[in-house]
Formats: structure tokens, sequence, C-alpha cells
């Protein structure tokens, strides 16, 4: 047994080459728990915490290794549960070149200003950050549901302090 498998992370699903959560095929892990309950969210059964099924860290970084693709991590919200995440963007980082989406309700400034949400910040490409909002629905926009989301460019805003926008 390693350190990474006493952490686990509640997990509805797992899909394997999807093209719609990040650039390219990806490996999008969804989670349990949001608190944004967004009107109109297209996936309000990932609402409660506990659903789903907890798997530990060393379970979800073999899958991804297997798959071969870059990975997401969706939801639900991953920012409700930060230090797991951490823990499996750490061992991806620290062991593969795959880039790493985060899809969020929270806004970006208010995830720097708590340390165990910006240690995932830290280690995401990209963050595509804001609710979901029903008015604002916008399907040619890609990657994202409403205006209002944005598709954060990481380290550049990081090593700036500006906000750095994907288009």
């Amino acid at each position: 047994m390693t350190e990474w498998s006493t952490i686990s992370i509640h997990l509805l699903d797992i899909r394997y080459g999807t093209s719609v959560d990040g650039i390219g095929l990806r490996t999008s892990l969804y989670c349990a728990g949001c608190e944004h309950h967004c009107v109109g969210c297209h996936n309000p059964q990932s609402w409660d915490e506990y659903g789903g099924e907890a798997v530990d860290i060393e379970t979800l970084f073999h899958l991804i290794i297997e798959a071969d693709m870059n990975v997401t991590f969706t939801g639900g919200d991953p920012m409700l549960h930060p230090e797991g995440f951490t823990q499996l963007a750490r061992l991806i980082k620290s062991k593969t070149d795959k880039s790493i989406w985060c899809y969020t309700g929270y806004r970006f400034e208010q995830l720097l200003v708590h340390p165990t949400q910006r240690a995932l910040v830290e280690l995401c490409d990209v963050i595509v950050d804001g609710p979901y909002i029903e008015s604002q629905r916008d399907l040619s926009l890609p990657f994202r549901g409403s205006r209002n989301q944005r598709l954060i460019d990481v380290a550049p805003s990081l090593q700036s302090g500006t906000i750095c926008l994907i288009p």
C-alpha cells in the first residue's frame, strides 16, 4: 500500500476519449459534490458530495496512464475536494507530461485566496471558472456553457498576476 492508496475521490463517472472537456481527446473524471446548484445544470446528480464511488488516487492514476490521454477534472466541482485532486494532480505532473484542465463554479480569484484550492490551481494547465448561468447560455463557446465562464491559462496568469484567457 502506498501513500496514494489511502486518499480517495468520490467519482460519478470516468469518460475516456471525450473531446468536450478540453482540447484534444481527454480522460475526464466526474467527481461528486457541488454546492453551486446552478439553474439548468447539465449534471445535477453530481451535487451530492457522497454520491458515486470512492476511488483511491493510485487506482485513478493507473487508469489515467492506461488511457494515455490528457486529463480533465470536472463534476460536480473538483474544488470542493481540493486535497484529493491535488494529490492526483501532483502524481500526474511528476510522472507524465499530460495536461490537466479543471472545471469549477468558483471564480479564479476566489480560488487563489484559499491555500488548498490554490495548490490545485497551481498544478492545472487550464481552469474553466465560474458557475453556469442559464441566462448567459451560449452553445457556440468552446468548452463551456455560459458567457460568464472563462478559459484561464494558469501558468501565465499566476506569473503575471493578470488573468490570461484562452480565446
